[in-house]
């Protein structure tokens, strides 16, 4: 809004002067009309370009809510179930033939010794096969891009394995474990052989629980899991904690965990890293600086704590 100046004209005809009025007044109504349009489209702009911050998070976090609570592809299935029932069994059966046969022999010490050496070798194989697929491939390779797939999904959403139901979490290895065992009962009988793949193999499929348990809430766990972690008979939390923090290229191992402290003292891996890349020019993921696929999603992982 403006003030014309005051000047002093001189006698005019009242025509012209209604007639120059009418002019001043038309002006000032369409400077004021085109004020207020335009600082009405500027609020509305802002409004809908501009929305508060905390609304956004809000409605981010509630849909990642939504999206894990409801996510079916957690939930077991009947092939799931089927599998895994397939897979104890090959177990159990390895098992017995070695009890069995340790009765007939009166050889006990040798099953022992072999389940044992099965328990410890299992924790490596876990740790090998974890770093593996931790740093090669994607979700295009063969035969294992799925799970390649699924463990960076798990560095993303680590707290996803608490919510997946059992058979889910397990009926893969319960497959590769059918398929790799049943062949050697069907043709071998020696009770030391038995007691190693037994125990190896048992140990190799419920490595995917001990992992879920390892992401668990102590209070939450069963007594005597949380026992066995406390002794380190299985992975501790803290210990796998340990994998989940930057630079994530350790503590690969996720059955007892006893071979994580020796395998990244002595650069194993890393080792292993520089051959595969000086041979095949094939750099690992570990290598590259994280990005959002591989780093966790601490905002909503805070959000699923808070729930439950």
């Amino acid at each position: 809004m403006y003030i014309l100046p005051h000047h002093h004209y001189p006698l005019r005809s009242p025509h012209h002067a209604r007639r120059r009025h009418r002019h001043l007044s038309l002006t000032t109504r369409v400077h004021c009309s085109t004020t207020t349009t335009t600082k009405t489209n500027m609020t509305t702009k802002s409004l809908v370009i501009h929305p508060p911050p905390t609304l956004v998070t809000a409605a981010n976090t509630a849909l990642s809510n939504r999206i894990v609570l409801n996510d079916p592809t957690l939930e077991s299935t009947w092939s799931h179930r089927v599998w895994v029932a397939s897979g104890c069994t090959t177990v159990i059966i390895s098992l017995a033939k070695s009890i069995s046969g340790a009765a007939d022999s009166h050889m006990w010490l040798e099953p022992i010794f072999s389940g044992l050496v099965g328990y410890i070798l299992a924790d490596l194989g876990s740790g090998v096969y974890h770093w593996g697929i931790d740093n090669y491939g994607g979700a295009e390779t063969p035969m294992f891009g799925s799970q390649i797939a699924a463990f960076q999904g798990h560095h993303q959403w680590p707290w996803t394995i608490t919510r997946r139901q059992f058979a889910n979490n397990i009926h893969a290895l319960a497959r590769a474990i059918t398929f790799t065992v049943l062949p050697i009962e069907l043709i071998f009988n020696d009770p030391v052989l038995h007691g190693f793949v037994g125990v190896y193999s048992g140990c190799i499929m419920f490595s995917q629980q001990f992992h879920a348990w390892a992401h668990g809430t102590k209070s939450k766990l069963p007594p005597l899991v949380v026992a066995l972690q406390e002794a380190g008979i299985l992975v501790s939390r803290s210990q796998h904690a340990a994998h989940h923090r930057p630079p994530y290229n350790n503590n690969y191992c996720i059955v007892s965990g006893v071979w994580n402290a020796f395998l990244d003292k002595q650069k194993v891996f890393e080792a292993l890293e520089m051959i595969l890349f000086f041979k095949l020019g094939v750099r690992p993921r570990s290598w590259s600086e994280p990005n959002s696929d591989w780093t966790e999603d601490t905002q909503t992982s805070c959000s699923q704590t808070t729930m439950h």
